[in-house]
């Protein structure tokens, strides 16, 4: 039996359902998050060139790690835009926000930590920052690897679950690294500046961790 011209056929939930399955989801964020996962490579390995650096190859470095933060900016504002103007994303819209913050704070730790080298003035980092800045070298390439999964969200365990693994290494070593700076080598000033660096490496560890959380929220919910 045809409607009347002027009545109006009831879409059935199942019919809405379908159509929304049918909408392409915007798959640009999984680009978006490598090329940002990829650029706190280029941070931590400006990072690993810091130790043994001269203080004139440290400016240049600082400079060099402030274009890689600033193009870290960049990717979190593209991946913020296309938020806001795509209807349907891969996954929730707070977790990808979230990615994104985490991913983000690496960067901005890791350029504080190499800024806050050259401003100081320091002379010699403390043993133990070497091992610190590996730790987030480490974190950093698994981190870039993970990204391109998010499409399939398979293999994505072990990345985790060694992020945490690290995280926890890290805190050890920050520890360690504190317990060294109390000792009574170096002057109250000394001891300020140096423990300063050492708890942004550290808060750049524990942001690595936030990310790994975020991603395996993700995947829970897409299971």
């Amino acid at each position: 039996m045809h409607l009347a011209s002027n009545e109006t056929e009831t879409e059935h939930p199942e019919d809405i359902n379908v159509r929304f399955r049918l909408t392409p989801r915007e798959t640009s964020f999984y680009d978006m998050f490598a090329a940002s996962a990829d650029n706190i490579v280029t941070g931590s390995k400006l990072l690993m060139e810091l130790l043994g650096a001269d203080s004139t190859t440290r400016i240049e470095i600082a400079e060099r790690m402030r274009a890689a933060e600033h193009a870290g900016d960049d990717a979190t504002h593209a991946i913020f835009h296309q938020l806001n103007s795509s209807f349907i994303t891969p996954f929730d819209r707070e977790d990808i926000y979230t990615l994104a913050g985490s991913l983000d704070d690496i960067m901005d730790y890791m350029e504080e930590a190499v800024d806050l080298v050259v401003l100081y003035n320091v002379e010699e980092l403390p043993k133990g920052v070497e091992q610190q800045i590996e730790v987030l070298a480490r974190a950093a390439e698994l981190t870039a690897g993970a990204m391109p999964h998010l499409r399939t969200m398979d293999n994505l365990t072990e990345y985790w679950i060694e992020i945490n693994r690290l995280e926890n290494q890290a805190d050890q070593i920050h520890r360690k690294l504190l317990a060294q700076l109390f000792n009574g080598k170096y002057d109250a000033m000394e001891v300020l500046k140096l423990k300063q660096i050492v708890d942004v490496l550290e808060e750049a560890a524990d942001a690595f961790e936030h990310v790994a959380n975020t991603v395996e929220t993700i995947a829970v919910k897409e299971s």
